[in-house]
């Protein structure tokens, strides 16, 4: 496939994306909704989001539902409008059709025609784009190989699995050769097998140049993909950096509640008597995720500091515990999401 990302010289592909272009600016969006014809109630789905998207990003928007995502999407794609603010796509104004055209977009539900089979519906979907039969003919095979339904590409869509016609949903995006792809929920009813191909096609994209701008509640896919994530609340921007800075994030934030992400979150294997492990903890808030019959136990609690770890090892010690291992365990996204959200 002749993109025009592949078509970029090693040194674009390959340059920091810091120094990249910007593929998607927000500053100061807002979004209000009125309700009702005579008494109009207002509702604020968007409150002055501002970030920005580099060129070679994989981007990750969060957020519990009724957060403000999609109505962002929305904007950028120019199905509805701001109420103030502004948002730019590639350099052109969101909305126009100068930025759709560098677009491709995978919603979250999208109504592919039963009748339809894989190769049919590109051609259906090329056309809408503007793009010639003739030119979708000699692009859909190396797309379908791509996304894995070469094999099925003449079955009728209606024969396909959910993961299937989501996969078929991201040739369909590929099709115009976009610069930049935003795909709502693009893992959705995969099963751990077709996520773990979806995630190697989004990094083999990335390697092209192509931005990735997805939305998606499977925190764990997007800690795996993702440079960089926002994270909306309530229609309020909570965080925008990297995924790698967020467990330093979370820890700087002053929290009014005791069960805080603050400390050094450890994890202990051990193995005891019931009593002598409740009693080797005690003092401590701690979650037993994992009790074998064994008398085996898997302990996760939060500690101050390393001198804390070493007081409950020699505590553990004293009663007669057997430590099997210890670890330290970062912050993950989905627990630094929780945190921020709650």
């Amino acid at each position: 496939m002749n993109t025009k990302a592949q078509l970029m010289s090693d040194n674009d592909a390959h340059a920091p994306v810091e120094t990249k272009p910007l593929a998607i600016v927000a500053e100061g969006l807002s979004k209000t909704y009125s309700e009702g014809t005579i008494f109009r109630k207002k509702f604020n789905a968007l409150k002055e989001v501002s970030f920005q998207v580099r060129e070679g990003e994989v981007f990750g928007l969060l957020g519990p539902n009724g957060a403000g995502k999609t109505t962002f999407i929305k904007i950028l794609l120019g199905i509805i409008g701001k109420s103030a603010g502004s948002a730019s796509l590639l350099g052109k104004p969101a909305g126009s059709r100068a930025g759709r055209r560098m677009v491709g977009y995978l919603p979250e539900h999208l109504r592919i025609p039963p009748h339809l089979n894989a190769n049919s519906a590109l051609e259906y979907y090329g056309n809408l784009s503007n793009l010639p039969s003739r030119t979708v003919r000699t692009k859909r095979t190396e797309l379908l190989q791509l996304v894995g339904l070469a094999d099925r590409a003449n079955d009728r869509c209606k024969k396909y699995s959910k993961g299937m016609l989501q996969r078929l949903g991201l040739a369909q995006a590929m099709l115009h050769e976009p610069r930049l792809l935003i795909l709502d929920e693009p893992t959705d009813g995969l099963d751990p097998g077709a996520r773990a191909e979806m995630r190697q096609i989004i990094k083999r994209l990335k390697a092209t140049g192509v931005t990735i701008f997805l939305n998606s509640h499977l925190l764990q896919e997007v800690e795996l993909v993702c440079d960089r994530v926002a994270i909306l609340n309530e229609g309020q921007l909570r965080y925008c950096g990297n995924v790698s800075d967020i467990g330093d994030f979370i820890k700087s934030r002053p929290s009014e509640t005791d069960d805080a992400l603050d400390g050094l979150l450890i994890v202990l294997e051990v193995t005891g008597d019931p009593d002598a492990v409740n009693a080797g903890f005690e003092g401590q808030t701690f979650a037993v995720t994992e009790h074998e019959a064994n008398g085996n136990f898997t302990v996760k609690l939060t500690v101050a500091d390393q001198a804390a770890i070493d007081e409950l090892v020699d505590r553990l010690r004293d009663a007669n515990i057997s430590i099997r291992s210890l670890r330290r365990e970062r912050i993950t996204l989905e627990d630094a999401f929780l945190e921020i959200v709650k």
